[in-house]
């Protein structure tokens, strides 16, 4: 594995592990949480109204954590052989702790993740958030809150995403739509949640 790319010139840290698995590895991974996890449709709460989206989601931990997001609360279900192992390694290649991850399954490239920060109330502040892509290659953006400048990267199969320190605070991070993907991605981001 090859040294980080630094992402972000100022206010946080952003870094990038191209080749965190090997390709063998990663469609291991990918077939195995394709298949263990309890998936379910995502739910958003908007104008008071509850909608189901396509993009399907899970959410565990190493307790049972609540976490809200979009208006709508889940429970964290116990972490499956998979997700501990890659929680474990993820310790070991960032040096930061995670208890909690949070998946998200996108059928293809019409399915995004809006403009957003992993900001909230339940997570540790300034902690460590991996964000590990198994799967099809996604364009990946961060926006910064005050001068609104734009870093646009790719996502590749297999890859670590790493966002600490004032990642959170001062940046979105952003999942755009793409008529030019077609395939499956899954992406599991690692957490820190207050006990």
């Amino acid at each position: 594995m090859s040294s980080p790319l630094s992402l972000l010139p100022f206010d946080g840290e952003a870094l990038l592990y191209e080749n965190w698995c090997t390709p063998a590895e990663s469609q291991a991974y990918f077939d195995e949480l394709l298949r263990s996890s309890a998936w379910q449709n995502d739910e958003v709460v908007m104008f008071g109204k509850r909608l189901t989206m396509s993009r399907k989601t899970a959410w565990y931990g190493l307790q049972p954590f609540r976490y809200t997001y979009s208006h709508v609360e889940r429970t964290a279900l116990p972490f499956t052989h998979v997700l501990e192992d890659l929680r474990r390694k993820c310790e070991e290649t960032t040096g930061h702790t995670f208890n909690s991850a949070l998946l998200n399954l996108y059928h293809h490239g019409m399915e995004g993740m809006g403009k957003h920060s992993d900001d909230e109330d339940s997570i540790v502040p300034k902690s460590g958030i991996a964000s590990l892509s198994f799967g099809a290659e996604r364009p990946f953006m961060f926006q910064h809150k005050k001068t609104r400048e734009k870093i646009k990267i790719s996502l590749s199969d297999g890859s670590l995403l790493l966002m600490k320190d004032l990642c959170q605070q001062c940046w979105w991070h952003e999942l755009p739509k793409t008529k030019k993907v077609s395939g499956l991605r899954i992406n599991i981001t690692f957490r820190l949640m207050k006990s």
